[in-house]
């Protein structure tokens, strides 16, 4: 199974790349975001759990998010991959998606982050803003602010990874086919390695 961590701050185009990776390699998108909001519109035991503490302005637990993860990956027993886009955003969480994969046969293949220097990224979410109509984009100081959580945040998650050795950078600067080849070359990469153990 091929699982990817697709990492990278808000707007360095994550989305449009896990949509061509997906087409690509045949992988399954796990979002947390949209899993949360199925969950709710099914009315599930996690996501009527899930909805309450939204409902009162709270964040959802990692063990709800990670049992919303594990029914996808149960539910998908037989797909190529997972791309998880999202998740893991702390090392707590890291280490609870390592476990429920390990339980289910299987593990992270490689955590892929887009690298876009903060300059950037401002400059591509206010651009963002002018179509998406999303208030959070139009705002430079929240934008710098989710940024800067972001850098504060993420990067141990990213130093998890890397002490596996499961971690690789792509440069999310330039045209979409480049940074899409660039992934595709470290993807590539892994299947081949993954064959060779098999």
């Amino acid at each position: 199974m091929l699982n990817i961590v697709l990492f990278g701050p808000p707007g360095a185009g994550k989305g449009t790349q896990s949509q061509k990776l997906l087409d690509k390699y045949n992988l399954i998108h796990l979002s947390t975001g949209d899993l949360l909001r199925s969950e709710i519109a099914a009315g599930t035991a996690l996501g009527l759990e899930a909805k309450k503490l939204m409902d009162n302005g709270l964040l959802v637990p990692d063990e709800v998010v990670i049992g919303m993860i594990e029914n996808k990956v149960k539910e998908h027993r037989q797909a190529a991959g997972f791309i998880f886009d999202g998740f893991p955003r702390t090392v707590p969480q890291a280490q609870g998606l390592d476990k429920l994969l390990q339980d289910n046969d299987t593990e992270i293949s490689a955590m892929i982050a887009l690298k876009v220097d903060d300059e950037e990224l401002t400059k591509r979410l206010l651009l963002r803003g002018q179509t998406s109509g999303r208030p959070d984009d139009q705002n430079e100081e929240l934008i710098r602010k989710r940024v800067n959580e972001y850098n504060t945040k993420t990067k141990p998650v990213a130093d998890y990874y890397a002490g596996q050795g499961k971690y690789f950078a792509v440069d999310g600067i330039g045209e979409i086919e480049e940074i899409f080849n660039a992934l595709c070359q470290h993807i590539d990469a892994l299947k081949e390695k993954q064959e060779e153990n098999k």
